[in-house]
């Protein structure tokens, strides 16, 4: 399996609540109809700034799982392409100069 994290922004001036209906209401959607969805695709808001108990420069951990590199590939080639709309929606609801997304090893279980 291949992994990916992204932490993403809020555009400014969007609250907690409407920044996580969009995410899920309208660009999810948006996503999905591009392209089959990942083996996981899971969004993990952060509380409130003033919940949090530590300063962040992001409200959203995205984590994505793919068959393999191979088949993220694909799925990144569908949902970057041109005309597809996604940079224009995210401008709607992400400061999309923040984001930061990394392919990672994952571990899981314990020794």
């Amino acid at each position: 399996m291949i992994t990916t994290i992204a932490l993403l922004k809020a555009r400014e001036g969007l609250s907690r609540d409407e920044f996580v209906d969009y995410y899920e209401n309208r660009h999810v959607p948006l996503i999905l109809g591009l392209a089959p969805s990942p083996a996981l695709y899971t969004r993990n808001y952060l509380p409130e700034i003033g919940a949090r108990g530590f300063p962040a420069d992001f409200d959203v951990i995205t984590h994505m799982k793919f068959a393999d590199e191979g088949t993220r590939g694909a799925w990144l080639a569908l949902v970057l392409a041109e005309g597809s709309g996604v940079a224009e929606d995210e401008a709607r609801f992400l400061d999309r100069s923040r984001t930061r997304s990394w392919t990672v090893e994952e571990h899981s279980g314990s020794r």
